[in-house]
């Protein structure tokens, strides 16, 4: 998303991250709500808010009081990322604000898009690890804006079921020196979803880590460490960034 860097963003946001909160309304006048997704669903607390969506523009949201000096209600507002908006409202004769600004629930849309991508089909061939009547790797590797996605699969062909203890993302030096140290860099997923639990056995399982977007340099690759819980059934899966480079970039939420 585009984000242009002036005082009158910043004023935006402001008004965004307070409407999340508190919303004033009155009788005579209406309120406009614009989200950064279609609306999906809208709940008002109670009839004293009128609420009415705008069917040429459906990220906008009309509201208005059907009475004065009601009760304090609330009013939900769900969208098409999968956000849930929550405010307060009140009764106010003379509301300040008139446009609200909602801002993006980044960590819904990234649940959204790793959800959305669970069932894909296989992208990547290569990168995989075998033993143990079992195997690892990644099956696609997919881009949005800042955040990276990586498919991952455990398939167990044996009769014992596999408990994840640890599942890493770390950089690591391709080679290196016996006298140097080794120098791990560990990535922290954003978010997970899928089942990282338990492979029961002649089963399989797949699942998606969001990742904050990076590069890796020509002597390092991107290694996923994924442990057994209790046991010797390791995997180490070696992603380098010829791979990240082929990203498929993922579509716009509508």
């Amino acid at each position: 998303m585009k984000r242009i860097v002036s005082m009158i963003c910043v004023c935006f946001a402001i008004i965004a991250a307070h409407a999340q909160t508190k919303l004033n309304i009155t009788t005579d006048k209406t309120t406009s709500l614009v989200f950064p997704f279609a609306i999906k669903h809208v709940d008002r607390g109670t009839a004293s808010v009128l609420a009415q969506q705008v069917k040429e523009a459906p990220e906008i949201l009309l509201v208005k009081a059907a009475a004065k000096d009601f009760t304090e209600t609330n009013l939900s507002v769900v969208t098409d990322d999968g956000s849930v908006y929550a405010f307060t409202v009140n009764y106010d004769s003379k509301p300040t604000v008139w446009v609200l600004y909602l801002p993006i629930n980044r960590t819904a849309t990234i649940s959204s898009y790793a959800n959305m991508i669970l069932d894909n089909e296989r992208t990547v061939n290569k990168i995989k690890d075998k033993k143990y009547n079992m195997q690892a790797g990644v099956r696609g590797i997919y881009i949005k804006d800042n955040t990276i996605y990586y498919q991952l699969y455990i398939n167990n062909d044996g009769t014992v079921d596999y408990d994840v203890d640890l599942l890493r993302f770390f950089i690591k030096d391709k080679k290196r020196s016996k006298r140097t140290a080794v120098q791990e860099m560990e990535q922290k997923p954003v978010y997970t979803a899928g089942n990282v639990s338990k492979v029961k056995g002649n089963s399989n399982t797949v699942f998606v880590l969001a990742l904050e977007k990076f590069t890796i340099p020509d002597k390092k690759y991107l290694a996923v460490k994924i442990t057994e819980k209790n046991g010797g059934r390791h995997f180490l899966l070696k992603v380098n960034n010829k791979d990240i480079m082929k990203s498929k970039v993922l579509p716009d939420l509508k």
